[in-house]
């Protein structure tokens, strides 16, 4: 899709990794309009360094009545879709939210493109949707076999958008990216908790024995692959996003505590997580045929999440309230 000022829609763009995709475009030429409910783990505050050069429309994907408003006012010609209940805990806590947004959401959202005829949609995925593998690497074509209410959402709403590609010819291409950490992070996932909880002086929790195998992506190399994959991916296809950099969760923990100058006797072993997936990994040729390559080290990265954490701890701090009680919920002495 050529710029010349092509206005996409963004969801999710005040989340994680959708705010980062926001920042990298603010400048590319694009009309930016964002969409965002603003729910706990969204916030506009991410998006200050380009303020002024996007535009901001709250409102709620699975509302068809504010769907059809926002896409009558806007008109965009690609829509890139971010926007989802994304953590797996609070899914095995409360899976409703995770069917609303991801599932129903995601149907209200392709309906609307479709009145508007978009000429490309990018739909967010992720790589649980396949599971847990032990040895090698997911291809696009591998079965999905999700583990846990938050990927079984994600899947149903990747085979939504396929069924649409097929029965009525809609221009959706599906973007599987692996474990995401970097600067913005809402503090309820493994990176950010080691951090905040280590500052705070509290105990580290980590599931099992920590042996649980992750590929750690850098949210700057996944939103680059975003881009290249809305700009020169095929219609029709489905990309693996991963970084190669994979990790036990337990070496992670210890590797972001000796940067923090923390003793790894602050982590304690909590019960696991029902229906845990042992390992992910994510075979990514097809992406790199397009010129995306992550540049992000794993060590660089960590390096770089932990002085962005120092220096923004008013606003981990912030979401304190709400994390304690969570935490007191989720994290359980073995």
């Amino acid at each position: 899709m050529g710029k010349k000022r092509a206005r996409i829609l963004v969801t999710g763009g005040c989340g994680f990794i959708g705010s980062e995709f926001v920042r990298q475009g603010a400048g590319s030429g694009y009309d930016i309009v964002v969409v965002d409910a603003l729910t706990y783990a969204g916030d506009a505050e991410r998006l200050g360094d380009v303020r002024g050069r996007f535009r901001l429309r709250v409102a709620d994907i699975g509302d068809a009545a504010q769907m059809a408003k926002v896409f009558q006012k806007e008109r965009p010609a690609g829509v890139i879709h971010f926007a989802a209940e994304t953590h797996v805990d609070r899914s095995i806590l409360e899976a409703h939210p995770f069917i609303r947004t991801n599932i129903e959401g995601t149907l209200t959202l392709l309906d609307a493109c479709r009145r508007q005829r978009i000429g490309r949609f990018v739909h967010i995925s992720t790589d649980e949707v396949y599971g847990e593998i032990r040895r090698g690497s997911f291809k696009e074509t591998s079965p999905l076999a999700p583990n846990s209410p938050y990927a079984a959402s994600k899947a149903a709403a990747d085979l939504l958008v396929k069924s649409y590609m097929r029965t009525y010819g809609f221009p959706a291409i599906i973007v599987r990216p692996s474990n995401n950490y970097g600067p913005w992070q809402y503090p309820e996932k493994l990176v950010p908790v080691v951090i905040l909880r280590a500052l705070q002086g509290q105990y580290i929790p980590v599931y099992a024995r920590g042996h649980n195998v992750r590929e750690w992506l850098h949210v700057s190399d996944c939103a680059k692959a975003v881009w290249k994959i809305f700009e020169k991916g095929r219609i029709g296809e489905v990309y693996n996003v991963g970084s190669g950099h994979e990790r036990r969760n337990i070496d992670t923990v210890k590797f972001l505590l000796d940067l923090l100058g923390k003793p790894h006797d602050m982590i304690r072993f909590v019960k696991d997580r029902p229906g845990h997936d042992v390992r992910y990994c994510l075979a990514t040729a097809r992406v790199r045929s397009l010129g995306w390559r992550p540049r992000v080290a794993f060590e660089d990265g960590m390096r770089d999440v932990v002085a962005w954490c120092l220096g923004h701890r008013p606003w981990l701090e912030r979401h304190l309230k709400e994390l304690t009680r969570y935490w007191e919920t989720v994290y359980r002495k073995a």
